[in-house]
């Protein structure tokens, strides 16, 4: 059964709903997690998204994310081994009622500073300080997820170009302290 894709404006209660699960992980975790951050399109102030809170946890080793799936379950992580077959440098976790399909939480185990970390960190800083490609990216997110309501997979294709444009903006910017977003 296919789920039709649901966007939202930004909701200014995400940050609050955030951290309360970052203390919640972290206690579960304890020395797994190097550092947990807010992704994703929920993080990034006045972006509207999918009203599901992306939370990357970072360790020092991707195969010590065994020791972390019995914690999570015990605070309502349900974990999700076939997403390794499409991303094997990420391990994926969801949380939510059952009766939500994609859940409200949506939990990513990577390796501290690997390129999945990076990289989320450097989508989400730039959209951060620059508004006007934020904006660009949510009327992106809005015409396909129009266009493909009921197509995951390809909504989320239909965002590769931004994302790819947009991460290599953030990388000038990084290297050179130069605005490359005009």
């Amino acid at each position: 059964m296919s789920v039709s894709l649901r966007l939202v404006d930004y909701d200014s209660t995400w940050p609050a709903i955030y951290d309360r699960q970052r203390k919640r992980i972290l206690k579960a975790l304890g020395r797994e997690a190097v550092a947990v951050e807010h992704v994703g399109s929920t993080a990034v102030v006045g972006l509207g998204a999918k009203p599901i809170v992306d939370i990357m946890v970072g360790v020092r080793r991707l195969s010590s994310v065994l020791d972390c799936i019995e914690p999570l379950k015990k605070i309502g992580y349900e974990y999700v081994p076939e997403h390794e077959a499409v991303i094997p440098d990420r391990r994926f976790f969801r949380k939510g009622p059952e009766d939500v399909p994609n859940k409200h939480f949506h939990l990513h185990m990577v390796e501290w500073k690997g390129e999945f970390w990076n990289d989320h960190l450097l989508f989400r800083d730039y959209l951060r300080v620059h508004p006007s490609e934020a904006e660009l990216y949510y009327r992106l997110k809005k015409r396909s997820a129009k266009k493909h309501c009921l197509n995951r997979e390809a909504y989320t294709d239909a965002k590769t170009s931004f994302i790819e444009r947009t991460l290599k903006k953030a990388r000038t910017h990084t290297k050179t302290g130069k605005d490359t977003s005009e």
